[in-house]
């Protein structure tokens, strides 16, 4: 927390606003827009309803596909099974570790050819590095296809001036207990189209039609956001640039400390990217050696992690089709991602940086 939150949430219970509505949520979509440079944004409870209720107002429905990255998290391709729809798994680039431009094009012309064209493309931006939005906006322009941009690890992050979230025809964060700026749990869909902000908030509050008895013509969900929790939110947004530097702090010594190892940290390609660094990221020589070193941090009682496992390697997804050369495969084995908390002391990091060398002693 940065100080500031508390004074919103006290004045949520001085106003007695508590329920899903109220000046803090209004707010904090205000807020949200003026960080992003985006026209319209709608509060929800969740990243992942978010992504749900974008492809909903896609129009994606049962036997439909969609094309997504193979290497994020369920919360991803999750809603797409909500819908009864097909996801279609899509490989990573080495650049970025994200949605490859080369095997989205592949799947897309693949699945026309078979009478399948996708009815969307969720691109992830993995541990808040920006993905290759320009060439995949390219590719789905070309293919006449709506993006859905999953920018829950990218808040903060940029690509060409421009803050992630806002590539795609809707973009989604997240702001879960372990994302970078936190509402205790909640997201936000953005988009340029008030239509769909619109019918967003107009779902996430149970689809209630405009009448004075409570009248429902469509399905809807109980998805929006709190007052209180929007209220933390405009405290945290208020530190959020601070925290990415914090995390980029994270990253350059980590960086600077373990360079002489044979480890590999995710730089950015070029001046055009800005990473949040979200997490900080390694890749080592081998699984081995990834369990060596992650098992040694796990006795000193310092938590790590390997990578995302990719979604075709999840037993729930197996099965979906999946186009690829294998790199997130390889990331999974070889890869950990490090303490990299906004709150790490120096002394925290050096008790990290001590536990990593020791394995290559």
């Amino acid at each position: 927390m940065g100080g500031e939150e508390i004074k919103y949430v006290n004045s949520a219970f001085e106003e007695n606003w508590i329920a899903p509505l109220g000046p803090n949520v209004n707010g904090f979509e205000q807020d949200i827009c003026d960080y992003a440079n985006i026209g319209h944004c709608t509060a929800l409870s969740s990243g992942t309803s978010a992504i749900h209720l974008a492809l909903i107002m896609l129009g994606v429905e049962q036997g439909d596909e969609v094309l997504a990255s193979t290497f994020t998290f369920s919360a991803t391709i999750n809603p797409i099974l909500y819908q009864k729809a097909t996801p279609i798994l899509v490989e990573s680039e080495k650049d970025t570790w994200n949605m490859s431009p080369v095997f989205l094009k592949e799947a897309i012309e693949d699945r026309i050819a078979t009478g399948k064209k996708p009815k969307a493309i969720i691109p992830v931006h993995l541990y808040g590095m920006p993905a290759k939005m320009d060439e995949i906006m390219e590719i789905a322009a070309e293919y006449q296809i709506p993006v859905i941009e999953d920018a829950a690890e990218g808040m903060g992050a940029s690509l060409k001036g421009k803050k992630l979230g806002v590539f795609g025809d809707i973009g989604v964060y997240s702001f879960n207990g372990n994302k970078i700026i936190t509402t205790s749990g909640g997201g936000v869909l953005v988009s340029e189209n008030k239509d769909y902000a619109d019918k967003a908030r107009f779902l996430a509050t149970q689809a209630r039609d405009q009448a004075p008895h409570y009248q429902h013509s469509e399905i809807g969900y109980n998805y929006r956001m709190s007052n209180i929790c929007a209220g933390i939110g405009r405290g945290q947004l208020q530190v959020l640039d601070s925290w990415v530097n914090k995390r980029k702090t994270n990253f350059d010594r980590y960086k600077k400390e373990l360079s002489d190892l044979p480890i590999e940290f995710l730089n950015e390609p070029n001046a055009d990217y800005f990473s949040n660094r979200w997490l900080t990221t390694i890749t080592t020589s081998s699984y081995e050696k990834r369990e060596e070193i992650r098992l040694a941090l796990e006795k000193e009682n310092i938590e790590s992690r390997p990578l995302w496992k990719p979604m075709h390697l999840q037993p729930i997804f197996k099965d979906y089709l999946y186009y690829g050369d294998g790199l997130s495969e390889r990331l999974f084995e070889k890869g950990l991602c490090l303490p990299s908390g906004s709150n790490m002391t120096e002394q925290q990091q050096d008790r990290v940086i001590a536990t990593i060398k020791k394995c290559f002693d």
